[in-house]
């Protein structure tokens, strides 16, 4: 890894490729170059990286079934939760929190710093719950400064996120409760 005062401009997109997760529940674009390997411990998902010897910067999906169908009525509830986990961070800043609903998905979006292995990280996170799945898409640098230098490319990742269209039929309200549904 070049070290931050090392770095000058900005990185260079040399070519895209698509995750397609394995099961059909989200696909997001990255740069064709990252390093792409599966979650660790026991986390549904998958993990790229700009460079091999930087753990701590990437851009992760980690999915669980939570056994139950999120409605937008439990915005408040989830906030509460996704909270108080971000608030166990060491030394949590939070800069930036948003959260959205869109029929029945459900956004909550931080932005924060917080302290590990001695280092100041920084990391944008979605909770994103669509139907029975919760998706927590993470961008994140192993420091404020290689967050700052790869967040166009950790912002290209978000940007293309998608879930498939099965799931944004489940979570509309006019489809899942229309006569078809009942019976």
């Amino acid at each position: 890894m070049s070290g931050p005062g090392a770095r000058v401009g900005r990185p260079r997109f040399s070519g895209i490729t698509t995750f397609t997760d394995e099961d059909g529940r989200y696909e997001f674009r990255h740069p064709s170059g990252w390093v792409r390997s599966d979650l660790d411990l026991d986390l549904d998902g998958v993990i790229v990286r700009p460079e091999v010897d930087d753990e701590s910067t990437y851009f992760a999906v980690a999915v669980t079934d939570l056994g139950v169908a999120v409605l937008a009525e439990d915005l408040e509830t989830l906030r509460a939760g996704f909270d108080d986990g971000v608030a166990q961070l060491p030394d949590v800043v939070v800069e930036a929190s948003s959260d959205t609903t869109y029929n029945n998905i459900v956004r909550l979006e931080r932005t924060f710093t917080f302290s590990e292995d001695g280092a100041t990280r920084k990391r944008r996170v979605w909770a994103l719950c669509a139907d029975r799945w919760q998706f927590v898409v993470a961008f994140q640098g192993s420091t404020v400064e290689e967050f700052a230098y790869w967040l166009p490319m950790g912002n290209y990742c978000f940007t293309a996120f998608q879930l498939p269209h099965a799931l944004w039929f489940a979570t509309d309200p006019a489809v899942s409760t229309g006569p078809d549904a009942q019976g």
